[in-house]
């Protein structure tokens, strides 16, 4: 595999764990917020594995491919990650009885997000190391590359 596309593969999950990171971010800071027409509702992040054998194949399958093949020991199936979407979480949210709130229904209750502020701050402690190990990726693709190039001018 070339030093381009190992760049490329990193880069992809540097941005998809950036999103995924902002969108912890949003269900953190919404965690408590309700409304006329209801509450947040908990956002989550769908990754996919790219491959260059097939668009949209799993994870799984690519892995599987990897290992069952007989191709030379430096070629790669695997192209890096995309985010398909962001989608909400379709869980119910809590129902608190409060009727003097002003987003209480007509019984006094009011519903607050369906965000689980210990579960997101673990998908964010997740999502950082992701991020931190992109990074390293990244910057050792980068000094083999200065090796590599330093070794040719000498």
């Amino acid at each position: 595999m070339g030093f381009v596309k190992a760049m490329r593969i990193s880069a992809s999950a540097l941005t998809a764990e950036r999103l995924r990171m902002d969108v912890i971010a949003n269900n953190v800071a919404n965690s408590q917020t309700t409304g006329p027409d209801g509450a947040y509702r908990r956002q989550r992040v769908i990754f996919r594995a790219e491959s260059s054998g097939s668009t949209g194949a799993s994870f799984g399958s690519v892995f599987g491919r990897q290992l069952s093949r007989t191709g030379s020991p430096g070629e790669v199936i695997g192209s890096g990650v995309r985010v398909v979407r962001v989608e909400e979480d379709p869980g119910a949210g809590q129902r608190v009885y409060e009727p003097d709130h002003p987003d209480a229904d007509a019984e006094g209750y009011v519903e607050y997000p369906n965000v689980n502020v210990t579960a997101e701050l673990m998908d964010l402690l997740s999502a950082t190391k992701a991020y931190q190990a992109n990074v390293t990726v990244t910057n050792s693709l980068k000094t083999a590359a200065l090796k590599a190039l330093s070794i040719g001018s000498r």
